[in-house]
């Protein structure tokens, strides 16, 4: 992997190491809105690949993969952030269907079916699967849960900074029994593909072969999934609601 000057063969690493780009961009996609292209993750995910080889020093083995893997995950979020994933008129959408669910979860003790969401929702079931595929960038946690009802800002953009990181609240012991709570209450399909996706670390597209669905049909699964965690761990009893009440106080 080295040229005859001794420097490494870039050439050569990048298409020795392109299908571990082309993994973490599959696996990112279910992240991101329909409207992202893979090609263009895969092509900022080379530019991170790139600045690994050029900045790793002990050779190409594990350890440079590991490394390779940080810098190319984000490179490819470093290329969206100037970008905003989801439209307000869509996050507007999935508030309302969280919403929903939790309308319907008090009102039957359990949780809602797609075809009664979509009834409830003055919707057709293609209609409400449409909004699910069209969310596939729908995050657990946004800043705008944090700061307040009016900040329309998506700042979810700056999650690879770990000091502004809202996953980091998820820390918070409260908030780790609501999700595990949030979790247990999934309806057993969403409940496996969540294990699948954040437990086993498989794409949409591997997912998909082992629950014999399409990757569309995942993308769908996913959406209304975090829609239910939202909808639990943000209910008006929630821990971040209670938190976002207690600052207003305060």
């Amino acid at each position: 992997m080295y040229n005859a000057a001794g420097q490494p063969d870039r050439e050569q690493l990048v298409q020795r190491f392109i299908p571990l780009v082309k993994r973490i961009a599959y696996h990112l996609m279910a992240r991101l809105p329909a409207s992202v292209q893979f090609e263009d993750l895969v092509q900022n995910g080379v530019l991170g690949l790139l600045d690994a080889i050029d900045r790793f020093e002990e050779g190409f083995g594990a350890k440079f993969e590991t490394y390779a893997s940080q810098r190319i995950r984000g490179a490819m979020l470093d290329g969206l952030r100037e970008n905003d994933w989801l439209p307000r008129q869509l996050r507007r959408e999935l508030r309302r269907i969280e919403t929903m669910i939790g309308q319907l979860e008090h009102a039957h003790g359990r949780a809602p079916t797609e075809s009664e969401l979509a009834v409830a929702l003055g919707m057709t079931l293609p209609e409400y699967q449409k909004v699910l595929g069209e969310a596939r960038g729908h995050q657990l946690l946004y800043f705008e849960d944090f700061v307040g009802e009016d900040d329309e800002d998506f700042l979810e953009r700056h999650f690879t900074d770990d000091a502004v990181n809202p996953l980091n609240i998820l820390a918070e012991k409260s908030l780790q029994e609501a999700l595990t709570v949030a979790i247990e209450r999934l309806p057993e399909r969403e409940k496996l593909m969540m294990a699948l996706y954040y437990e086993q670390d498989l794409n949409l597209r591997e997912i998909g072969e082992v629950m014999g669905v399409t990757e569309s049909r995942v993308c769908q699964l996913h959406s209304q999934a975090v829609a239910r965690l939202r909808a639990h761990i943000l209910g008006e009893d929630a821990p971040i609601k209670k938190r976002r009440k207690g600052k207003a106080g305060g």
